[in-house]
């Protein structure tokens, strides 16, 4: 599989990232062992790049499976953390969960952020910033769904690596349209900065049409690598034969036929806006007559964020 350097960053990592969401709490919710062995499949298979967040619970697999493989691939991660204090217990969490004596990237995760993140999150970041000076990360960036922070970021010094969403219907992008996307992240490459894309797929929305999709993307010739979330080996080796250029259509079902979708109970609900706050696309409506949130599906990237924000456990995979 084609392998990439990251930007100026010197990390060298495949075109094609193992993103690993899908596979826990957030969304599939499967098992350690299950988790363990997919993950493991995707590193024999020649994935070297993994991606994962605070968030997504899903450190113990990745740990698991580097241990049975005995493979080390490059990790990054993320953390809404808005304080040195929490930057720095996320930073912790991550080395100890890991298993290891460093993070290869550590992102800010700033999905909806706007271009007053660096403001709002200077605390974190500046935990980053010293935590890389002292040889626990590797490299520092932020990952985003909004455009001028792209564009932000890709002067600054302080970035290394930016993670943006970028798809060909333009599913989840915020602050600008797809072109306005694909120049941020052309001038962002132009700068050094590595680029790893998300959301390729829409959040799962543009399955179907997988590789005019993917082709989309791999047209660009401004990216490094793309996180693809996988949670079986048949996906795995869908996507590997893909970036390895053999596309196999009559395969595309190993992603299944039906679109998972998020839906809130209405009966559980309190009306807190947790989830209203915590969407990353604003896809959740909130009827102030009712005092019930209300999931709109056009909009919605089923990122599974809103599940674990409720305290009502009212969000529920359909």
């Amino acid at each position: 599989m084609k392998k990439n350097f990251l930007g100026n960053t010197g990390i060298e990592v495949t075109e094609l990232c193992f993103g690993a969401l899908p596979m826990g709490p957030l969304q599939k919710n499967m098992d350690l062992e299950s988790c363990t062995e997919v993950v493991a499949y995707a590193f024999k298979k020649g994935i070297n790049f993994v991606d994962t967040a605070q968030m997504y619970r899903t450190y113990d697999p990745i740990r698991e499976a580097v241990k049975l493989t005995g493979i080390n691939p490059v990790i990054s991660t993320k953390s809404t953390a808005s304080s040195y204090e929490e930057m720095e217990k996320a930073i912790d969490e991550a080395l100890k969960s890991l298993d290891r004596n460093y993070i290869d990237i550590f992102f800010m995760h700033a999905a909806r952020v706007d271009v007053d993140v660096f403001e709002v999150r200077k605390g974190a970041l500046k935990c980053l910033l010293e935590y890389k000076a002292r040889g626990y990360i590797k490299a520092v960036g932020i990952s985003t769904h909004n455009v001028k922070v792209v564009e932000l970021a890709s002067s600054r010094d302080d970035m290394d690596v930016i993670f943006p969403l970028i798809n060909y219907k333009g599913v989840g992008i915020l602050g600008g349209s797809v072109d306005d996307m694909k120049l941020a992240i052309e001038k962002a490459a132009e700068s050094g900065k590595g680029i790893l894309i998300m959301k390729a797929l829409g959040g799962g929305a543009l399955l179907k049409d997988y590789k005019i999709a993917m082709d989309f993307i791999r047209s660009l010739k401004c990216y490094h690598s793309i996180a693809v979330g996988m949670v079986s080996k048949e996906e795995v080796d869908f996507n590997v034969n893909y970036f390895n250029e053999i596309y196999e259509d009559e395969k595309l079902p190993v992603f299944g036929n039906e679109q998972k979708k998020f839906l809130v109970m209405e009966f559980l609900c309190k009306g807190c806006k947790s989830c209203v706050e915590t969407c990353p696309n604003l896809a959740i409506e909130y009827d102030e007559e009712r005092k019930k949130a209300r999931i709109n599906q056009e909009r919605c990237l089923t990122c599974g964020y809103c599940t674990a924000s409720c305290p009502e456990f009212a969000i529920r995979v359909a």
